[in-house]
């Protein structure tokens, strides 16, 4: 079983949970803008509610999101494809934008971020009278 020894020795460092040398992914994301705010859509698959950070702080978005392999009880992972990812990405928001309005869900891997735009700079139909 010296098989074994060598592919657990090859797979042991993709199972970590990641030290400080761990580069983030940029997860894809879409931004749609309309009249009342913008919807932000990050592809994050395999990341929990519980692993995932959303944060509004000066005019700055930041997501960030980390997947988890659990192994079932008495099992031990000797090769692995898939491992602990860190999804890191961050935005520069307009002032236009009322962060501490905004609302998000998490559903089948994809976070939907929608954050309002400020009332001020809403759109506002202006009413034409006839003299």
């Amino acid at each position: 079983m010296t098989e074994k020894k060598d592919v657990k020795a090859q797979g042991s460092s993709a199972l970590s949970e990641g030290g400080a040398g761990e580069r983030p992914i940029r997860m894809p994301v879409d931004i749609f803008e309309d009249e009342g705010g913008i919807t932000v859509l990050a592809d994050m698959p395999g990341v929990s509610r519980e692993r995932l950070d959303v944060q509004i702080d000066n005019n700055t978005l930041s997501i960030q999101g980390r997947t988890e392999v659990t192994m079932p009880a008495g099992m031990e992972a000797l090769y692995a494809d898939v491992r602990s990812t860190l999804y890191q990405r961050s935005f520069a928001l307009s002032s236009e934008l009322d962060g501490g309005k905004a609302d998000a869900s998490l559903k089948d891997g994809v976070l939907a971020l929608r954050i309002p735009k400020r009332e001020e700079h809403k759109a506002r139909k202006i009413e034409v009278r006839t003299a």
